[in-house]
């Protein structure tokens, strides 16, 4: 297995209070990768320390072979981008200079827009649906639109490693889905996308891969089909549910009972 992320024995905390505890994951490369579990389990902490924001007191972290702790954030930012859950955006910025922002850790001491970085960002806005609006102010956009645009500032920074926290919070239905949509056509495109989701039907219909947690700890990794059962819903939310097909792909389907 080509390994993109490799995750060994991984432990973080905030003031001495463990908050994720020996955790293991390996994942390939061209991959979605779910992270799911109940509020302040560890999930957003543990997707911090893969975009090296946050510095594990034990285990390691190596993405393509590099160990992101051992390695100047010059090297790693071209190779990770993370986009957290509520980015702000500077006021009346368009959208193709915030796209823009994402080539910054391409450029060198003395950064110098070039046709490589253009490209880039053409690229980016093209993948996301946005040039048309390249000259549009991002406050101007409605909820899926501005969180296309967030993508593709992370897009243009050309790292074949996408870590999005929540990309869908606060979005409606339809949005969600075609923020999912564009994360699954990324995947499907070579990229790894590494996310925290609150919504298990999501998570089992766009992910290659479901990591649940709860406590700091995995509780189960595989595929959506295998993983998402009765007895997992319950141990990690302390719910009782059927695990309906859903219809088309057969995706597991989490009904509450009661």
């Amino acid at each position: 297995m080509d390994r993109c992320i490799d995750i060994q024995n991984l432990s973080l905390g905030y003031g001495g209070r463990t908050v994720v505890n020996q955790v293991n994951i390996s994942i390939p490369k061209g991959r979605v990768v779910a992270v799911v579990g109940p509020n302040g389990c560890g999930k957003s902490t543990l997707l911090r320390a893969v975009g090296r924001l946050h510095k594990p007191s034990r285990g390691a972290i190596r993405v393509n072979r590099m160990d992101i702790w051992k390695t100047p954030l010059s090297r790693v930012a071209k190779q990770v981008t993370l986009l957290p859950q509520y980015p702000t955006a500077p006021a009346g910025i368009s959208v193709i200079e915030l796209a823009g922002f994402g080539r910054y850790p391409c450029q060198g001491l003395f950064p110098r827009w070039s046709n490589a970085d253009q490209s880039a960002v053409e690229q980016a806005l093209d993948a996301t649906g946005l040039t048309d609006l390249a000259h549009t102010p991002v406050d101007y956009l409605s909820g899926g639109q501005r969180q296309r645009a967030w993508l593709a500032m992370a897009l243009a920074r050309e790292a074949p490693v996408m870590l999005l926290d929540e990309p869908t919070s606060a979005l409606d239905l339809g949005h969600q889905i075609e923020i999912l949509s564009l994360v699954r056509s990324l995947a499907d495109g070579g990229r790894t996308i590494f996310m925290v989701l609150h919504d298990l039907f999501s998570a089992a219909r766009y992910a290659d891969i479901v990591v649940a947690m709860a406590e700091g700890r995995i509780m189960a990794v595989g595929d959506p089909m295998s993983t998402i059962d009765h007895a997992l819903v319950k141990s990690l939310y302390g719910v009782d549910a059927d695990i309906l097909k859903a219809p088309g792909d057969n995706s597991p389907l989490v009904v509450p009972k009661g």
